[in-house]
């Protein structure tokens, strides 16, 4: 009875045995469908993947940035080069702390108070994952010291890239502008794949204006790496394609010839070959090096220039606006030949001022006691007021407007420099839309005469002036002349716009330049101060009012404080007979046009023509 007990006991433990046994087996045999499951996927459906990653853990794709184009002036000098430059980098999402880090590296490189400024202002405007200088132009030393250490920094490496410098410093600035570092507005508006690998774009000037031709293509190359992420050897890659080099109008010794010739004084010259539409000089003093901006300046520094009342930053060759004043007299005498409202022998008299009909309010001449009777060309010459008011009424508004346009004024030129304003021709129709008032008879004579809320750029009055001495034959002013592939045999011409005023017939043409040259000339001209034995010029001067006069006030330059004295301003054009320069020139403050801006525009001409020979003494010069 107990050995039968026994036996059963010992059979259950063998079917018990047996059952787990068979569990345990499926159980492992499961489990290695399992594994060999992710195994067959791993190797066969994820194969590629998988492979992708190992391949990436082991090769990188770095862009390659290309070299950015050169800018040469008219004689081949170089105006904007590029020089290589080490720059320490810190990827901040590959650093864990990031202050640490900084000092760490501060005890083997010097890191000063401007570096961690500069940084973390930077940092702020980068895209993610891209590295933020910390450190710029590294010495050769310094390379060296970081590469023995930097197996203590991970996200941190030494950049080597071309950067960009002004030879000619504050000479060029206004002109070519400058690049910067790319911020996140700008990010939101380029290509990033033609950006791979720089850091920087065109801030203003020729720099903007022609990114697209200067910046080229970023390339690519494969390396190999190590587990430190440090290259070992380059695979495979596509060279970058360089920016395209400029080759412009500009002439640097005329630049600075016109900068000179400006001395001490706020304002802008812009000289122009009427015969190419090309910018020989363009000139914004005070200027500013333009140097510091393309690494980045630091706070105090750009603060500085900012907010300095002289406003260096601000380009008044392209975007100072300013009531042209009698400057625009030869414009508004040729619209009333034009139009067959006056002649060249009918005369208005000039008792020093002039009432509209029917109206007591007396427009003064700057002459008190009168011109007399004059015609066209004696109005030019003595600058009278009273005659363009008159000529100014009798066109009316929309006519003045229409002509006045056709010259460039009231529109942006079209200039290849970024930032260019448009000034402003007022008209009865801009008055209801601005100011929602309606336009008066006397705005009419005021903007006969170059006042009021008629407004010119520097840079309109030497294209008018250029379109002028071309007899009606309007040349967007451009300031590159051509561009050239690297390698290239030769550089290629850019295009230019041009059209015709349609209006005038050569007599008329030659009757205002003419007069013009009568300014400079004649012994009553308000420019005669000017005239050369070397060459003959047409001109005309001009003061703009910074503030009107009351009814009874009387203008005195010496009780005023020098911010609300007059702007001083001529154009003109030389040879008159064979133009090849047009200028026009604009001193703040400066007082009369014939005294003060009339002689920096002859020294700017004496530059480019070669003359150096004064007939007269220039001494007080009558009129504006």
């Amino acid at each position: 009875m107990r050995l039968d007990s026994h036996l059963a006991d010992r059979q259950r433990e063998w079917r018990l045995v047996g059952a787990r046994a068979i569990v345990a087996a499926v159980l492992v045999l499961a489990a290695l469908s399992l594994v060999v499951v992710r195994l067959a996927r791993l190797q066969i459906a994820d194969h590629e993947h998988f492979s992708v990653l190992s391949q990436e853990n082991r090769v990188k794709v770095q862009p390659v940035p290309p070299s950015r184009g050169l800018i040469y002036d008219t004689k081949g000098v170089v105006l904007a080069d590029n020089h290589p430059s080490f720059s320490l980098e810190i990827t901040v999402e590959k650093v864990e702390n990031l202050s640490a880090t900084i000092d760490a590296l501060a005890a083997i490189i010097r890191v000063d108070d401007k570096d961690r400024e500069r940084f973390r202002r930077l940092k702020g405007q980068r895209v993610r994952f891209q590295g933020v200088p910390l450190r710029l132009n590294l010495t050769p030393e310094e390379v060296a010291r970081f590469s023995l250490d930097s197996y203590r920094f991970p996200g941190v490496d030494v950049r080597a890239e071309l950067i960009r410098s002004y030879p000619h410093g504050e000479l060029t600035a206004h002109v070519l502008g400058y690049v910067g570092r790319i911020n996140r507005e700008e990010m939101d508006h380029i290509d990033t794949s033609a950006y791979a690998g720089t850091h920087f774009i065109g801030k203003g000037g020729v720099e903007k204006y022609h990114e697209g031709l200067l910046h080229g293509q970023a390339g690519y190359q494969q390396v190999e790496v190590n587990a430190r992420g440090r290259v070992l050897r380059t695979l495979e890659g596509k060279s970058p394609v360089a920016g395209q080099d400029l080759h412009l109008f500009l002439d640097i010794a005329l630049q600075r010839a016109a900068t000179e010739a400006l001395g001490d004084n706020r304002g802008a010259v812009v000289a122009i070959d009427p015969r190419t539409g090309g910018v020989l000089a363009l000139v914004s003093k005070p200027s500013f090096d333009p140097n510091p901006f393309v690494e980045g300046i630091g706070s105090a520094d750009y603060h500085a220039l900012l907010y300095s009342p002289d406003k260096p930053l601000y380009n008044r060759a392209v975007r100072g606006q300013y009531p042209p004043g009698s400057t625009v007299k030869p414009f508004v005498g040729f619209a009333g030949l034009a139009a067959g409202v006056t002649n060249a022998r009918k005369t208005t008299y000039c008792p020093g001022y002039y009432r509209l009909p029917g109206q007591s309010h007396s427009y003064r001449c700057w002459r008190r006691g009168g011109h007399g009777a004059v015609a066209l060309e004696a109005a030019l010459v003595q600058s009278c007021d009273v005659y363009f008011y008159v000529l100014a009424h009798e066109l009316g508004i929309e006519r003045l407007k229409d002509y006045l346009g056709a010259f460039g004024f009231g529109a942006r030129t079209g200039i290849d420099v970024a930032g260019e304003l448009s000034g402003l021709v007022p008209s009865r129709e801009w008055k209801e839309q601005v100011r929602k008032q309606l336009w008066y008879p006397g705005e009419t004579l005021i903007v006969g005469i170059g006042q009021g809320a008629f407004l010119a750029t520097p840079l309109q009055l030497a294209v008018a002036t250029a379109t002028l001495a071309n007899r009606g034959h309007f040349l967007a002013p451009r300031v590159a002349r051509a561009a050239q592939v690297p390698g290239a045999p030769r550089a290629q011409e850019l295009p230019v716009f041009s059209r015709t005023i349609a209006a005038g017939d050569a007599t008329q043409w030659d009757q205002i330049i003419h007069a013009m040259t009568q300014v400079v000339e004649s012994p009553r001209g308000t420019a005669k101060g000017i005239r050369s034995r070397d060459y003959r010029i047409a001109g005309k001067t001009g003061t703009a009012q910074v503030f009107t006069l009351g009814k009874n006030q009387t203008y005195n330059a010496a009780r005023l404080t020098e911010t609300m004295r007059d702007h001083a301003l001529f154009v003109a054009f030389a040879p008159a007979d064979d133009p090849r320069i047009a200028v026009a020139v604009i001193v703040e403050n400066g007082g009369h046009g014939g005294t003060v801006a009339a002689p920096v525009a002859r020294k700017v001409m004496d530059a480019w023509l070669g003359g150096s020979t004064l007939i007269t003494d220039p001494g007080v010069v009558d009129g504006d």
